[in-house]
């Protein structure tokens, strides 16, 4: 500016010839209830507002005989009087107070009033003037609410008279102010030491603590010895609260600090009271699609994977077994001190109801259950407890194919079986429909081995092998090159179905429940028998046979007589 206020101000007074705006000292004449009279050595006395001449707390701020400045309005509105006036006298003082603190760089105080655009409005002494909303604070700032209506600093950035323009700065006041504290903190900080600090900004990380000029960054994890799903759960800002400091670059000017750390760690007082296999109470505090997490001490939180909820629902959502705030029975299952996790089970303070079913059954015990699901591979069974038992497609039936046997069944059925086997540790339970009956096969191969002669009857003829039912569900077979001493073509032209086969056991597999047979081998033990028989005779007798021909026929003979 040319001319500063204070030059204007100074020859106005000087002025002989009064103009309208001039500010002139004044004397109080008389006080009435609505005006006061002011003399200020002009042709007539003015008459001013008793309203102007309140102060801040509503009260009168003159009385008669005190010098007062006001504003020189008209010498003559018309009717002979001057027109007078303090307010804009008072608002003349206010602009010269400001223009000094701007040339001085003095603080101002002000109260913020509203939100333009851009910024806010603050009113400093009356005058309204401009804070842009980047200089409300040194870091940007969302939420001004804690701060209106407050008596705040300012410097003076912009001061125009001529076009009313004011524009004043928070953030210059508060760098001032912060560079004095924080050359005070920074020499004082050291890492340990416990401070108070205001909580200035929250984030989904944690929180910034302003700690009288400088910030500390209080993350989410130093908030409370106990899971935080975000810092607004505890924290709000503008919130005093005490801090410890846990880290300090002091060449960075960055400081980690921790509130958790002000109070005894609980993992201390779990570790010396609780061991694994103990059963506790604890309070569902989360859900997870992998399980849930419960509180077993304040602070202090472990893991119910979903696979530990319950013996037989594993694949149920947490959601279906419990909900937040449910009080459960658990056992720890676990405590892994160095990442401080705690594993929890639930259904481990339940019975197990495998090995429930391993005391109450044994191996051939019989039992009746509900078909629950037919699969490619076998039956399962619901058992007592909620859980199943398999009979595998080959303990359907003692002769009958899987796939048909599987076909006589259907989900539902009301069925009977057997106990093979109970392995608890793997949750496997082995059950057997056709062990309810006796085995035909094992009843048949029982004391019979390799040279047993059989007698059956052919139930199967094909050019290459015999099917002999040997007993009702077992059969033998006979190859073709089995069937006689006599080379043959084809089976068909020697046997048919219904003819009754005598044979001999060449191989018995228990295993795959086949037995091997052979006419051949018969044939030639007969032959051989007959063979031993004339080798044994000495003499030939004067009635018998006389040819070597003859011995054998006759021997065979017999050997067909005693078999018969």
């Amino acid at each position: 500016m040319s001319e500063s206020f204070a030059e204007l101000f100074e020859e106005s007074l000087q002025e002989l010839e009064m103009a309208p705006g001039a500010i002139v000292t004044g004397i109080v004449m008389a006080i009435e209830d609505d005006f006061v009279i002011v003399n200020a050595g002009l042709k007539s006395e003015g008459v001013i507002p008793r309203a102007e001449f309140f102060d801040e707390n509503g009260k009168l701020s003159v009385e008669v005989g005190s010098e007062v400045k006001v504003a020189l309005e008209a010498m003559e509105d018309g009717f002979g009087a001057t027109q007078l006036s303090r307010e804009k006298a008072k608002r003349a003082e206010i602009w010269l107070e400001l223009e000094k603190s701007f040339e001085n760089d003095e603080i101002v105080r002000g109260r913020i009033t509203g939100k333009v655009r851009g910024g806010f409005t603050v009113d400093v002494n009356t005058i309204h003037a401009f804070l842009p909303g980047s200089l409300v604070d040194v870091r940007p700032v969302r939420d001004t609410s804690h701060l209106e209506s407050q008596e705040l600093e300012f410097k003076l950035v912009k001061l125009d008279i001529k076009r009313n323009n004011i524009v004043v700065s928070r953030r210059a006041v508060l760098e001032a102010a912060y560079n004095i504290e924080r050359d005070q903190l920074l020499a004082n900080m050291e890492e340990g030491q416990v401070i108070k600090g205001i909580v200035k900004n929250i984030t989904d990380y944690g929180a910034f603590i302003d700690l009288g000029g400088i910030d500390g960054l209080l993350h989410i994890t130093d908030i409370a010895w106990k899971r935080v799903k975000h810092p607004s759960e505890t924290l709000t800002v503008g919130q005093e609260l005490d801090v410890k400091v846990l880290r300090f670059d002091k060449e960075k000017s960055r400081v980690s600090l921790g509130l958790k750390q002000l109070s005894d760690d609980p993992w201390t007082q779990l570790i010396s009271n609780y061991t694994v296999g103990m059963k506790v109470k604890a309070r569902v505090t989360n859900l997870t699609d992998y399980g849930c997490f419960a509180e077993v001490e304040n602070g202090i939180e472990g893991l119910i994977h979903v696979s530990e909820m319950d013996w037989t629902n594993k694949n149920v959502h947490p959601s279906k077994m419990v909900q937040v705030g449910d009080e459960v029975d658990v056992m720890l299952l676990d405590i892994d001190k160095e990442k401080r996790r705690i594993s929890l089970g639930m259904k481990q303070c339940k019975q197990n109801p495998w090995l429930a079913f391993a005391e109450t059954y044994a191996k051939g015990d019989r039992l009746s259950g509900k078909i629950r699901s037919i699969t490619d591979f076998g039956i399962f069974i619901g058992l007592e407890g909620g859980i199943d038992g398999l009979v595998h497609l080959s303990d359907l039936s003692w002769d009958e194919n899987d796939k048909d046997a599987v076909k006589r069944y259907k989900k539902g059925d009301e069925v009977d079986a057997a106990v093979l086997s109970v392995d608890a540790e793997r949750e496997r339970i082995a059950l057997g429909i056709k062990q309810l009956d006796a085995d035909p096969f094992g009843n048949f191969s029982a004391g019979k081995s390799k040279g047993t002669v059989v007698k059956g009857t052919v139930s199967e003829v094909n050019d290459k092998v015999l099917i002999v039912t040997l007993a009702e569900g077992v059969n033998g077979t006979i190859k073709i090159a089995e069937a006689s001493r006599d080379r043959i073509e084809k089976l068909s032209d020697h046997f048919k179905v219904g003819d009754e086969v005598e044979a001999v056991i060449t191989n018995i597999d228990n295993r795959n429940r086949a037995i091997v047979l052979s006419i051949k081998q018969l044939e030639i033990q007969q032959e051989k028998k007959v063979l031993d028989n004339v080798s044994q005779q000495s003499e030939t007798r004067l009635s018998g046979p006389t040819t070597i021909g003859d011995l054998i026929k006759a021997q065979m003979n017999k050997v067909d007589s005693d078999s018969e």
